[in-house]
This record gives structure tokens, sequence and C-alpha cells, in this order.
């Protein structure tokens, strides 16, 4: 499925909300500049919806106090039920490329619950 809304336009509106978040707080680009970690220029290109490192919005969300919106926006994902019984709760490590079959021999019948 391709995405109707362009890498830009995300970019940009990510960067539109981090700068009313960050005026609404009353605190200027100098100042995240400096609690980030990070140049008042990239504060400026995140702001502007410019491309920059991923590790730079992380720093600035963390000093924005708003570093676990990303993890909500982003689904922790885990074992289906199914998949806990069968695994008898080990954690998968690894993904097959060989697509397992089911081998049951004899086919479930009414009486057969053991």
């Amino acid at each position: 499925m391709e995405s109707i809304i362009s890498d830009k336009v995300v970019l940009e509106e990510i960067g539109h909300r981090l700068c009313r978040l960050r005026i609404e707080r009353g605190v200027t680009q100098a100042d995240l500049a400096k609690e980030s970690g990070v140049s008042k220029r990239t504060v400026e290109r995140i702001e502007a919806g410019e491309s920059t490192q991923s590790s730079n919005l992380i720093r600035v969300m963390r000093s924005l106090d708003i570093l676990d919106s990303l993890y909500a926006a982003i689904p922790n994902s885990g074992p289906r039920p199914m998949d806990l019984l069968k695994l008898h709760g080990k954690e998968r490590q690894r993904v097959s490329t060989k697509t397992q079959k089911n081998t049951v021999d004899d086919k479930w019948q009414w009486g057969n619950e053991e």
C-alpha cells in the first residue's frame, strides 16, 4: 500500500508540532538546543521539517519530555496467545524461512479431547 502523505509533509508536520510545543512552554530554540545537546541550527532544521538524524529528534523530544509519545506511536508487538501456547513460554529469537505445515495425522473428532 502506497502512502498518500509524502515524507516531506510528515517531517514538516512533526517540526510544526514540536515548534508549537516549544513556544507554548516558553523555551527558546537556543535553550532547547543546549538542553538537548544539539546545535541551534539542528533545532531550526527539525522545526522547519528538514531531514536530520533520528538521534537528534530523540534528544529534542526527550528535552521536551514527550519521548513517551514516540513509544506510544509504535505499538509493542508481542506474541499472539496461540503462539505462546506453541512456544511454551519461549520467546522467538529469529524468523525461519521455512513454512510450517500442520502435520497432524488424525483428524479431530468429537470425543478425542485428550
